[in-house]
Parts: structure tokens; C-alpha cells; sequence
């Protein structure tokens, strides 16, 4: 592959993955016009963005068989147009249920094209490139909280938080004409690949059941939580707790996500001298270290504004450390399945994040006390489960094989 080729194959895969983020960072800053235009609280609109990861992870298991039997493409084109119609919906939305079940349908529509870049990640670059790869769909996918909720801030306050769906749906559009005039098809469709209820079980199943994938994954979507956490909890704290305005919230927001971003890329220099598996270890160790700090810090008040902002910062260069290790470890065993292994991890993610996120809207607390404590639990549970995992690999395939599914 040409250096050119490669990079604009890159970028591409690296559109694919921002949709589902820009789907939800940029209505964020929204969240108190949306409360008043649709006579709510934020706390019940904050259940549209956990309907929304909701429907991230369902979709997640629904596209990962139909990219093995049909192809990349086909269901990346029927993806992007819910994307497309559900956004319209969105704009004309008056209720606040409506909006829930309106983002559920959206989500699913937005998830065919994480599912899609993640598997293509697999067909097209080589196995040792993997991490490298996903460390770059980072750094595309961090124009999302750079951009769009400082983006959505300026939108809601000029013009109304209904145009931020049209500005999303011109986005989807984009990338739908990019996929089918310049992505190629990456793996052919396999008639022998079955739909049937029974086959598409047993072949989760089988994917579940592989020690590296369940340790990796696992323990990848329990620290990937704390994203999902910071995101739904973040309009609540910074705009109800310390009163900041929309705009300000917006570039807090892109702020904090150099944190993220920063640390995934940092992660390339990391994976010279070091293997994955050590990164992640250290990087969950320093999580949980910092979450148990956030939790007792926010509790006791002794963090205002400024001190939640730092404390914040360092958790996301966690996960923006342990998150690419993760994903190419737990992928790394698998070739002729990797759709369904892909959706699989994907709905881990996803799924476990919307539970945590229900959270948030459930605690109805304005402090950053829930954001911390289930922060802080996640990590922990992520924890236990490497230490478990790690060793269940070394007993079920012994160190060798351990060894060879490492991703250096």
C-alpha cells in the first residue's frame, strides 16, 4: 500500500469512527436548551445519551454478522441512511420521549460505522500494525471532542439545538459518498456465513469463550466506562455545579479531550520499548489510583473547578493509554470472524458504558460524587479482571501462546 493510499484509507476508517462521537459530544452543550425547549430536567435528557449508547451496543451484535456474510460495504450503506432519516427526526422532535427513542434508532444507525472501521482495520493492515492503527482512528476520532462540542455550544446559543441535528446529518451524508465512491471492499461476502439465530450465538460464543479476548475486552470496557461516564456526567457538573456557560463548557470539553487524545498517541512511542499487555497494566494501576482520589477528593469538596478539570485529565490519558492495547489484544486471535469479534467488543464497550451512564441520570446529584464513585468502581472491577484474566490465559494456553497473541 502506497504511503498516499494508506493515508487517505486511514482517514476514511478515521470518519467512520467520529460519527458515533460527534453524534454525541456535540449535542452536549445543549443539554440545559433541550431541558427548557422540551419542558424537562437536564437529568432526563442526559437518558437520551444513555438510549443512544443503549443502542451503540445492541447494533453493535446486529452489524457484526451481517459484515461477515455480506461484505463491509452493504451494511455501512443501510446504517448511514437510519443515521441520515433518525436525524431528521431528531430536528422536529417536541418530546423529550420521542427524543429518547429517536437517538435509540439513531445509534443503531451510527454504530454500522464503528463496527465497519474496526473490522476493516483487521482485514486491511497487518496484525503487528493493529495498535498503531487504532491509536490513529484516535487521533482523527479527537477532532470529535475538540470540535464538536465547542461547535455545538455556538450552535445551540446562535441558532437552537435543533440544528445540530442537520449539521449531523450533513456529516453522515458526507460519509456516506466517501464510503461508496473511495473506500474499497475489504473482504468478500460469505454465502456460507449463516444468519440463522443458532450459528450467530455459537460464533459469539466461540469468540467469548477465547481467555485473551475475554480478559482484554472486559477489562478494556470496564476502564473505557469512565469515558462514557465523564461524557454524560460532564454537562451536569460543569454547567449546574460551577455554572458555566454553554461556550465555556464547549472548550472545557475540547480541552479535556487532549488528554485522551495526547495519551493514545503518546501510546505509539510507549509500544517501541514496551508490549502492549505492560501498558495496560500500568495504565489501569494509575486509573484506579486516581479514581479512589477523585472519589474521596469530591466528596470531602476539596476539588473546585479547576482541581475536577486536572483530576479529570489525568483519568482520560488513562484510557486513551489502555484502550488501543486493549482492542488490538483482544482482536488479535481472530481472522475469518473478526465482524463478529469486532461487534462483540464493541457492545462490551458500549453496553457497559450505557449502564453506567444510567447512573448519572438515576443519582440525580448535583456534585461530582456519582461521577467519581462509579469511576471509581469501574476501574477497580477492570482491575480484578485483568489480574484474573492474565492468569487464566497463561493456564488455558500456556505462556507461548500468550506470548504470540501479545501485540508489540
Amino acid at each position: 500500500m502506497t504511503k498516499k493510499r494508506y493515508f487517505f484509507t486511514v482517514l476514511i476508517l478515521g470518519s467512520l469512527t467520529a460519527l458515533g462521537p460527534f453524534s454525541i459530544d456535540m449535542y452536549l452543550p445543549g443539554f440545559p436548551a433541550i431541558a427548557r425547549s422540551l419542558h424537562t430536567t437536564t437529568a432526563e435528557v442526559s437518558l437520551s445519551l444513555s438510549s443512544f449508547f443503549i443502542g451503540l451496543a445492541a447494533g453493535q451484535l446486529l452489524y457484526g454478522p451481517l459484515l461477515d456474510r455480506f461484505g463491509r460495504k452493504k451494511p455501512l450503506y443501510i446504517g448511514l441512511s437510519i443515521y441520515l432519516i433518525t436525524s431528521a427526526g431528531c430536528y422536529f422532535c417536541t418530546d423529550i420521549n420521542m427524543l429518547i427513542i429517536l437517538r435509540f434508532i439513531q445509534a443503531v444507525g451510527a454504530c454500522s460505522a464503528s463496527v465497519a472501521s474496526m473490522t476493516m482495520v483487521r482485514d486491511i493492515f497487518p496484525l503487528n500494525q493493529n495498535a498503531k492503527i487504532f491509536a490513529l482512528l484516535i487521533l482523527i476520532l479527537g477532532a470529535s471532542p475538540m470540535i464538536a462540542p465547542t461547535a455545538g455550544g455556538y450552535i445551540t446559543e446562535a441558532w437552537g439545538w435543533h440544528l445540530i441535528f442537520v449539521v449531523l446529518g450533513a456529516m453522515a451524508l458526507g460519509i456516506l459518498l466517501t464510503v461508496i465512491f473511495f473506500l474499497p471492499e475489504s473482504y468478500q461476502p460469505n454465502t456460507a456465513y449463516s444468519l440463522k439465530p443458532g450459528p450467530i450465538i455459537n460464533s459469539f460464543s466461540t469468540v467469548i469463550k477465547n481467555p485473551q479476548f475475554y480478559t482484554y475486552a472486559f477489562a478494556g470496557a470496564f476502564s473505557f466506562a469512565s469515558l462514557f461516564i465523564y461524557v454524560a456526567a460532564s454537562p451536569i457538573v460543569f454547567m449546574e455545579v460551577f455554572k458555566v456557560s454553554a461556550k465555556t463548557y464547549g472548550w472545557i470539553f475540547a480541552a479535556l479531550s487532549i488528554g485522551f487524545i495526547g495519551a493514545s498517541q503518546v501510546n505509539n512511542l510507549l509500544l517501541k520499548s514496551y508490549k502492549s499487555e505492560q501498558i495496560i497494566w500500568v495504565a489501569l494501576v494509575v486509573q484506579v489510583i486516581t479514581a479512589i482520589a477523585f472519589l474521596i477528593g469530591s466528596y470531602y469538596g476539596w476539588y473546585g473547578l479547576g482541581g475536577t478539570i486536572g483530576i479529570t485529565f489525568i483519568m482520560l490519558c488513562c484510557v486513551g493509554t489502555l484502550n488501543p492495547n486493549a482492542s488490538a489484544l483482544s482482536l488479535a486471535p481472530f481472522g475469518h470472524n473478526a465482524g463478529t469479534a469486532s461487534a462483540l467488543l464493541g457492545a462490551m464497550q458500549l453496553g457497559l458504558g450505557a449502564l453506567m451512564t444510567l447512573g448519572i441520570g438515576i443519582f440525580k446529584s448535583q456534585s461530582s460524587v456519582p461521577m467519581a464513585g462509579i469511576m471509581s468502581c469501574t476501574a477497580i472491577i477492570g482491575m480484578l479482571i485483568l489480574i484474573y484474566g492474565r492468569k487464566r490465559i497463561l493456564n488455558k494456553v500456556g505462556v507461548s501462546g500468550a506470548v504470540a497473541g501479545m501485540v508489540h
